[in-house]
């Protein structure tokens, strides 16, 4: 119904911007050609007189005037005051000329009648004949002038409602077109709003009937728009089963345990084992709290970060003492080449807790008694940090997905140091609020390079480096 009101009203604008239209151009034409014919006629009037002045006036004595029976022109000629001295031999009666001008020295028209019947245009010419003023006065008929007018306005009378009948048809087939885009848009989107209302899905695209107008553009743009947010319910809804199982596990164990030491009485070493295995799964529960809560942040777009002056090589060298000890007890050393002093401006807190990320990754997928290599350096505008191991690596098919929470490429060997498949999401989030970006190349069997890349400040913004010594251990 809606669609039926719009469709009508636009072809009423449209018909009454046409007959606007219409009614403006009708006037105009007719204003020109009502001026433009008695402009026609005043120049032949006078074309002819001029022939005939020059005879007239050649010979004073003749009475040439009386002897013209020209059809359709009629002659006059006038003294100075207006008075007929001759008149052509098919004029039934004198010329009823309004005014006669004896100083005028220039032809004057007007429109006149003979005997007060027959409308005549007439040009009044002004010559010399004998050394006395006189006149000729050339007539024509106005019967084929007006009737000229009076057959285009007959014309314009019927051509007006014509031309309004097949606007209407015009404009109602053209609106049926142009509107028919936008029906099937909003029948298309009542459908998929039908459709989430069921929950049987969301994402549908949009019909593009014509792409390159504009309808064409705002269903593209629209289908982007709901591509978008089809995504964005995908992934939320694919987070929440993720969590849900991610925590199931860790309850799961907390509620068996307890079960257990509840059946009956236990002794103190026993409630301790309980205790700690409460401990870690507690503890396991906490990360992944923190993390999905940093990453909730960072996605609304309020992970706060600190601009403060650091040097990079001081944060870094602290990520590394502070997993050596875990490093080795699995024989792996950490070999760093951090000796270049590399001042930066960022928040050192989530710095600390990107490296750490990787480092506790590094160590978890490596075998025993292998190395970590971790290097720093300046290039191409940039700071690179790089963590490369020797462990299991990851397949070329896991590659683009190794970012999203939750996901796990590979089975980790290690229990307290899980970071519940949350450490590689949280570790973009954070050096996406540094501007900055982590590149990632892997061989299995071989080992990976993760190189975190954060743009370059310049030293002129560091001031005294006394930077915060706050360490965030991630497992």
């Amino acid at each position: 119904m809606k669609t039926k009101t719009l469709r009508f009203r636009m072809m009423v604008l449209f018909c009454t911007v046409v007959s606007v239209l219409l009614v403006a151009s009708y006037l105009a034409f007719w204003g020109l050609l009502a001026h433009e014919i008695p402009s026609q006629l005043n120049h032949q009037l006078q074309e002819t007189g001029r022939l005939l002045i020059a005879d007239v006036a050649a010979e004073p004595e003749a009475r040439d005037i009386e002897r013209l029976d020209i059809p359709g022109e009629f002659f006059e000629l006038l003294d100075a005051n207006g008075h007929v001295l001759q008149q052509s031999r098919n004029l039934p009666a004198p010329i009823n000329l309004k005014n006669v001008d004896p100083s005028a020295m220039h032809s004057t028209f007007q429109v006149a009648d003979i005997g007060g019947e027959q409308s005549v245009r007439v040009a009044v010419i002004p010559f010399e004949q004998a050394n006395q003023k006189r006149f000729l006065a050339v007539a024509i008929p106005t019967f084929g002038t007006n009737r000229v007018l009076d057959t285009f306005g007959r014309i314009v009378l019927i051509l007006f409602p014509i031309s309004l009948l097949l606007t209407a048809g015009i404009s109602m087939i053209y609106v049926g077109r142009s509107l028919a885009p936008i029906t099937d848009l909003t029948r298309h989107a009542a459908s998929m709003a039908k459709r989430v209302t069921q929950s049987q899905g969301f994402w549908e695209p949009l019909p593009v009937t014509t792409p390159h107008d504009e309808l064409g553009q705002l269903a593209e743009t629209f289908n982007d728009l709901f591509r978008g947010v089809d995504s964005a319910v995908r992934q939320l809804r694919q987070f929440v089963t993720d969590a849900s199982h991610e925590l199931r596990t860790p309850i799961a164990v907390l509620h068996g345990e307890t079960e257990l030491l509840l059946s009956k009485p236990r002794t103190a070493e026993e409630y301790q084992k309980t205790l700690a295995v409460f401990d870690d799964e507690l503890k396991k529960l906490t990360r992944m709290v923190e993390g999905l809560f940093t990453l909730s942040i960072a996605d609304a777009g309020q992970l706060h970060v600190e601009s403060e002056p650091l040097y990079i090589n001081e944060v870094l060298e602290e990520a590394c003492a502070l997993v050596s000890s875990r490093g080795k007890r699995k024989g792996i050393a950490i070999l760093r080449q951090l000796d270049q002093e590399l001042p930066y401006t960022g928040d050192e807190a989530f710095l600390h807790q990107l490296f750490l990320i990787f480092l506790d990754n590094a160590i978890k997928y490596s075998p025993d008694r292998s190395a970590i290599h971790v290097t720093l350096e300046q290039f191409d505008g940039a700071i690179r940090v790089c963590f490369q191991d020797h462990g299991i690596g990851i397949s070329a098919e896991h590659l683009p997905f190794i970012f999203e929470r939750f996901y796990r490429a590979a089975p980790s060997a290690a229990g307290d140091s899980q970071s519940g498949g949350l450490g590689l999401a949280i570790a973009q989030a954070i050096a996406r609020a540094h501007d900055g970006a982590i590149e990632c190349t892997s061989t299995v069997g071989i080992g990976s390079s993760f190189t975190v890349v954060l743009p370059l400040i310049p030293t002129g913004k560091i001031d005294a480096l006394e930077p915060s010594k706050q360490k965030l251990i991630i497992g």
